[in-house]
């Protein structure tokens, strides 16, 4: 049997989502702002060394540890499933 939520429940698995996405998306935004604000500073202040890759891909490490955590990859369960 299917059963449908009204408006007026609340499903914690989906609140706990709908917060680890808004929290991914500030962090790309972060991200990206950060990346199209570095590699201009480099190329303009620095053009014979060429360093932003460095942050670009240190950061974008942590991000795809993020996007895991969003994913549910580090989920734990008694059952052994990964939900929960």
């Amino acid at each position: 049997m299917v059963t449908r939520m009204t408006a007026d429940q609340h499903d914690p698995e989906m609140d706990r989502l709908r917060h680890r996405l808004r929290g991914f998306g500030i962090h790309m935004a972060v991200y990206v702002v950060a990346m199209i604000v570095l590699v201009p500073v480099n190329l303009m202040m620095l053009p014979e060394t060429i360093w932003f890759p460095f942050p670009m891909v240190g950061w974008g490490c942590f991000l795809a540890i993020h996007v895991a955590y969003v994913m549910g990859l580090f989920d734990r369960s008694a059952d052994g499933t990964g939900k929960g």
